[in-house]
């Protein structure tokens, strides 16, 4: 594909090769190889389910971690905007009907002061409309309560960041998702007083962001008796991917330009590799739950990184002494290890693999997570899988519909029968043996992305999204996986889901 001197201009800008956009193109004709599969992950086989006594010494192990003065940082996806969350009220304000008929219109309306941002709203409409919610609706006027949520002149909800909802309710007011991260900073992550806080955020909303932070970071340090250091990033130009048409040509502007769209999650890659850390938490900015939740979610984040730190000190010992030379005895202690412990068997065909210093050595000094899953509910997502690497070894990881063969029976029987969901709750080691941080994105595997079908301007286009964060991204990491309970576990996709007890 032959690009032009200005298409050459507009992806310099960017910060991306032009190699880059031939192998993307080239991506869009071949698509992506599926996975190899061994068998879906399960307690007993990949997952770990402690009991309370091993509880409660990986939370000793995380308490005495913490007070040695190790950098630890909670990170936060906060760039995505809420719109998805008010699909089906978007669809009602242009509907050819004025009062709720479905059955999501009607809950929504029906229970509408049970939603934190209910007196926000209220008051938007007596501004607006000069008449409250309860007034407008007694009037039948649902569409302009809707409207008064969702529209730019009103609370302009539905362009929002998710992050900046108001999703619980307290005495002292209303808290957004953004104020529980804060909160939970400082009761799981703080260390040495220091709550280490950072979200990526998308351009657009990055002052406002920003503001909304400040305003509320010094009350939740004073409540908690923490200091906060609330760091911010963008995803990167460079790792935006360009759109195709559907005869996988570079889909144009009406100007001629090149269409570039964000890489998906997997590009905040590039973001982690930048955090100065020994330990990173990951937690979608919705999976947050009201403080009279809070004490389980903490005492699982507490459970998780504290495994997470017992298994990096092993690692580390094991590095060492293979540094020194290690006796037979040793390799044998060390490959038991590498494929009980963490869960890396060696290929089938090969016997010696396991005990050869430079192949323990490899699996060793790699990054290291520890992901909390939960029991599989019909939740849409990916799962716990024991799947083959390309050096013919076996190991853990999490893999998302679009990676396994719709077209093997017995792949599929796996999939649907998997006992476990991946909710996006992981501690990450990002540092080696000697202290230095790994090179995340030697770690990735590019074989991993997907190609979906979206629209712009009325015609239809490929969008290539990269390796998952939590996916490709993290392919040739050292990973366990731990049985976390569901309450751990309270994603608002709609904004119905507020209404769930949990949110409440």
């Amino acid at each position: 594909m032959t690009l032009s001197q200005q298409d050459l201009a507009q992806i310099a800008q960017r910060g991306i090769s032009e190699v880059q956009i031939q192998t993307q193109l080239y991506q869009f004709k071949t698509g992506f190889p599926f996975l190899r599969l061994e068998a879906a992950a399960a307690v007993g086989n990949g997952i770990v389910a402690p009991g309370s006594d091993e509880r409660k010494v990986f939370v000793g192990q995380w308490e005495v971690y913490k007070k040695e003065g190790h950098r630890v940082v909670k990170f936060v996806p906060a760039s995505g905007a809420a719109s998805r969350m008010f699909k089906d009220l978007f669809a009602f304000v242009d509907a050819d009907y004025d009062s709720p008929t479905s059955d999501f219109e009607k809950r929504f309306f029906n229970e509408i002061e049970r939603f934190a941002f209910y007196d926000a709203l209220d008051a938007t409409c007596r501004k607006n409309e000069g008449a409250g919610i309860k007034v407008l609706i007694a009037a039948g006027r649902y569409k302009a309560v809707a409207a008064n949520m969702l529209k730019a002149e009103g609370m302009n909800y539905g362009q929002l960041p998710k992050g900046m909802l108001l999703f619980h309710k307290y005495p002292e007011g209303a808290r957004t998702p953004m104020e529980e991260h804060l909160v939970e900073g400082a009761l799981y992550a703080a260390s040495n007083g220091v709550a280490l806080v950072h979200f990526t955020v998308s351009h657009e909303h990055m002052g406002f962001f920003r503001q909304k932070v400040a305003e509320k970071a010094d009350g939740c340090a004073q409540k908690y008796g923490v200091k906060y250091d609330i760091s911010f990033s963008e995803q990167k130009p460079s790792t935006d991917t360009i759109a195709a048409n559907p005869d996988n040509s570079p889909f144009r502007e009406a100007d001629g330009c090149l269409l570039f769209r964000p890489g998906g999650h997997g590009a905040l890659i590039e973001n982690l590799n930048e955090i100065e850390a020994d330990i990173v938490f990951i937690k979608n900015i919705d999976n947050v739950v009201p403080d009279r939740l809070k004490p389980e979610t903490v005492e699982w984040k507490q459970v998780i990184a504290g495994l997470l730190v017992g298994l990096q000190k092993k690692a580390f010992r094991y590095l060492e002494l293979l540094d020194r030379g290690a006796t037979e005895a040793e390799l044998k202690e060390i490959a038991q290890f590498v494929e009980q412990d963490l869960c890396c068997q060696p290929p089938h065909n090969s016997d010696s693999a396991s005990l050869d210093a430079d192949y323990l050595r490899r699996k060793l000094n790699r990054p290291m997570r520890v992901c909390g899953v939960v029991k599989n509910v019909g939740e849409p997502g990916g799962g716990p899988f024991l799947t083959y690497n390309p050096d013919g070894t076996v190991s853990l990881q999490i893999l998302e519909s679009s990676q396994i063969d719709t077209n093997n029976e017995e792949y599929m029987k796996m999939f649907t029968q998997g006992t476990h969901f991946n909710p996006v709750d992981l501690v990450c080691a990002i540092k080696d043996y000697k202290g230095r941080p790994f090179n995340l994105p030697e770690f990735v595997d590019r074989n991993t992305g997907f190609i979906s079908s979206k629209s712009k301007g009325g015609k239809e286009l490929k969008a290539l999204e990269l390796p998952g964060l939590w996916n490709g991204a993290m392919s040739d990491w050292n990973t366990v996986f731990v049985e976390v309970p569901l309450g751990t576990f309270n994603p608002v996709k709609t904004v119905n889901d507020l209404l769930r007890e949990q949110h409440q």
